[in-house]
């Protein structure tokens, strides 16, 4: 179980997959199980129409940031290149409540983790918080 007290990293993710592509949490769960994973790796699922969907609860270790799963949230956005207003609206909404209850961690992109070469969320996230104010 995830200790609240060591939540240090916000993590923010894309699905990687067509930006026409409507996937669902439950198609992100699947292709985790394909992956061999105990199912969705994500603690929250943006979908294309800004809907919400609850992955790991809050209080599990996730699986979507390697050696920083321990200490860190996560949620994806579906798509890869052109995230919807309805998306962006509603990453803020996940981001402004996980800060409420962890307000020291840090909010950052996948990509900004230096064991990785991925582009993943393929957005700065530090550019978007300061342009949302977060």
């Amino acid at each position: 179980m995830l200790d609240p007290q060591k939540i240090a990293y916000l993590v923010v993710h894309c699905s990687d997959t067509a930006d026409d592509e409507a996937l669902t949490g439950c198609d992100i769960h699947q292709m985790h199980l394909g992956f061999g994973w105990d199912g969705v790796g994500y603690h929250r699922i943006i979908g294309r129409d800004g809907v919400i969907e609850h992955g790991r609860p809050d209080y599990w270790i996730g699986a979507h940031v390697k050696g920083f799963n321990d200490v860190s949230l996560g949620v994806c956005l579906i798509g890869r290149h052109r995230f919807t207003d309805a998306q962006m609206q509603a990453l803020e909404t996940v981001l402004r409540g996980w800060k409420s209850t962890y307000p020291a961690a840090k909010i950052v992109g996948h990509c900004d983790f230096d064991y990785t070469d991925k582009t993943c969320p393929n957005f700065d996230v530090a550019v978007w918080c300061r342009k949302w104010g977060l």
